[in-house]
């Protein structure tokens, strides 16, 4: 993805990837379409912001408990799905069984998980949502690294519009509140992995009678590294709820849960980000390990693109943030406070994605566990000082020096695998001009709707060429004929200004 013109055998990877982008956006955009409506949605029908904050941190804990129950399983299944040498029955069967034994030590676990704040009234709940996310990703997983991927975006937009009918039933008509909340995941949970264990005809992949002890002894030594970086991850992302629900009691008339509920409604524009890196996460992984053939420079030329597109989208974010909030229940627009520093920690997060393709490539899952680990232990001395300091936005700088953090680690660490151009001065004047637009904003200066309008402009200009560099890709097998077309006329005006800068 530059604007070099490669030979038509080195482009072939990059329509791959393209096309494989396209086809998970198509799952995906129902999803991002499901954020934008539900989370304004469930402004309204959560009786109150105190009730958001305890939906959204029973959800975290039960994101904290799957990588547990799944012993990091989801990454195995793709990577060793994807090599040729392995029998898809005996991954499959090996992730089947590593879930089930990891749920039964759940279950074993219950006298100690009920002890956890606001668990043990919806401890059976939180048990069923957390088997029902196991096992759907590990038919989405499988079902990708099968490469059967219309069958991903038709299953993405059927478990959107299940769960988005779910909420509606359940905080709606029943009214049922947070429990309402989890079940709704539930069922949409099921509703997929349902869909895609008969479509895909996934039955022919389960045998118990005969597994591949070697084959699995592999992947646990790939996956079980994976269990603290994941919580590492968790604790970055996920552990500033529980920090501002601990310390903010009482902070301007305020409950620390009714800040948690603030701090989640925050993530409400950042999620676009994550959404957009997960999309192509999910075609990445598959041309990262499937792609061979001059992969230094194939990493290199992709990040500079993908790079300069979640810059330009962050800045965006960024200056649309205020009037985006007015969507939400007014009792929420405060919520808009917390929107900057997330964005830029979606920004890392997405990066930290990206790297980690490469410790997936080599299976060197225990660089992952490491360089996550580090950013997880910074991010909570980080939280307790930065929320003491600055009260509960001081949570939203620890994340995204956190995950800066984990991203310069895995910077320097990968070089050692795999010798990829990041173009760190590029990198560091991007984030040094959205940190301005940050602070601007927080600030709330005069006219900051023009500077930071101003400031998206420039980070739009500054990175136009790798934005480019995507875009000219994309345009083709959006518009066909015509796309070329565009791409052409539009190289054309940009081939003097190459000339001259040669």
């Amino acid at each position: 993805m530059s604007n070099e013109k490669a030979p038509e055998a080195g482009q072939n990877k990059y329509n791959r990837l393209a096309g494989n982008t396209l086809i998970f956006a198509i799952s995906s955009f129902s999803s991002k379409l499901l954020t934008f409506i539900v989370q304004p949605f469930l402004t309204y029908a959560m009786r109150d912001v105190e009730n958001m904050g305890i939906s959204k941190l029973l959800s975290q804990c039960a994101n904290l408990l799957i990588p547990f129950v799944s012993m990091g399983m989801s990454n195995a299944i793709i990577r060793f799905g994807l090599d040729r040498g392995n029998d898809k029955k005996q991954v499959f069967t090996n992730g089947l069984l590593t879930i089930l034994a990891g749920y039964g030590l759940l279950l074993l676990c219950w006298p100690v998980v009920r002890l956890v704040p606001d668990v043990a009234n919806y401890g059976a709940l939180l048990y069923i949502y957390v088997l029902t996310s196991c096992l759907r990703t590990l038919c989405t997983q499988f079902v990708r690294s099968r490469q059967l991927n219309r069958l991903v975006a038709a299953d993405g937009i059927l478990c959107t519009f299940a769960t988005l009918m779910f909420y509606v039933l359940y905080l709606v008509v029943f009214d049922w509140g947070a429990s309402g909340y989890l079940l709704a995941i539930i069922c949409g949970d099921v509703t997929s992995s349902l869909f895609l264990f008969f479509t895909a005809g996934l039955w022919r992949y389960v045998d118990f009678r005969r597994p591949n002890r070697a084959l699995w002894g592999q992947m646990l030594r790939f996956s079980l590294p994976m269990i603290p970086a994941q919580i590492s991850f968790w604790i970055i992302n996920a552990s500033d709820m529980f920090f501002v629900k601990a310390m903010c009691e009482g902070v301007e008339g305020r409950s620390g849960a009714a800040w948690s509920g603030l701090l989640s409604t925050g993530y409400f524009l950042p999620t676009i980000l994550n959404t957009l890196g997960l999309i192509f996460y999910d075609a990445w992984q598959l041309s990262a390990v499937t792609e061979e053939e001059g992969r230094e420079k194939f990493f290199s030329n992709v990040f500079r693109s993908y790079s300069s597109v979640m810059f330009c989208c962050a800045a965006g974010i960024l200056w649309l943030c205020r009037p985006t909030m007015l969507i939400m229940k007014s009792s929420y627009y405060d919520s808009w406070q917390f929107v900057p520093f997330l964005t830029l920690a979606a920004v890392m997060t997405c990066f930290n994605q990206f790297m980690n393709s490469i410790y997936v490539l080599y299976k060197r899952s225990t660089r992952s566990l490491y360089t996550m680990l580090t950013g997880a232990i910074a991010n909570c001395l980080m939280n307790y000082f930065f929320i003491l300091w600055w009260g509960p936005v001081g949570a939203t700088y620890a994340s995204f020096l956190g995950l800066a953090l984990v991203f310069l680690l895995r910077a320097l660490d990968s070089r050692s695998l795999l010798k990829m151009r990041l173009q760190p001065g590029r990198i560091l004047v991007n984030l040094a001009i959205l940190i301005v637009e940050a602070a601007i904003l927080l600030a709330e200066l005069p006219l900051y709707g023009l500077w930071t309008g101003l400031i998206t402009a420039v980070v739009i200009l500054y990175n136009f060429k790798g934005v480019w560099g995507m875009v000219r890709v994309l345009l083709p097998r959006l518009l066909g004929r015509r796309g070329r077309g565009l791409v052409a006329w539009v190289d054309r005006l940009l081939e003097p200004k190459a000339r001259k800068q040669a």
